[in-house]
């Protein structure tokens, strides 16, 4: 496969000054056509009942794919199919499966950072303990001849 500048090199090569020309022509186009484009997203959106029912709304009157849906509204696939094939996130109700589950894991990985701290001092200071004090231990190993 050939590249564009390979493409044009041949080009110069060739003497074909008009053809140059165009694809100088056709950058220029290009690079004032061009501008920055902000990130994808750089969190997630939280999940409303408002936003669920953008996601239905888009998915019932165009033909876009789950994944452009995701990409527009900056929220993750998978959440999408939530929506449009369970029904999630319809309600704002916090006795919902989905709002019961985000809670516990919320409170799951508080407890686990407050907990995790101290838990790894305390297992260097143990283990670095035994190697200390440990001796080495003569493990018995199982032959074949023995069967």
């Amino acid at each position: 496969m050939t590249t564009l500048k390979e493409f044009e090199d041949a080009l110069r090569e060739q003497g074909m000054h008009m053809a140059l020309a165009i694809l100088e022509k056709l950058r220029e186009r290009d690079r004032t056509k061009r501008s920055v484009a902000p990130a994808r997203r750089i969190a997630g959106r939280k999940m409303t009942p408002e936003l669920a029912r953008r996601i239905l709304e888009r998915h019932g009157t165009t033909e876009m794919t789950q994944q452009e849906i995701a990409f527009q509204l900056g929220v993750n696939q998978g959440r999408v199919n939530e929506v449009i094939k369970r029904g999630k996130w319809l309600h704002d109700d916090p006795t919902s499966p989905e709002a019961i589950a985000r809670d516990k894991a919320k409170a799951r990985m508080a407890n686990d950072n407050a907990r995790k701290r101290p838990e790894r001092r305390a297992m260097k200071a143990v283990s670095s303990s035994q190697k200390k004090s440990s001796k080495p231990r003569n493990q018995a190993q199982l032959l074949l001849g023995d069967l």
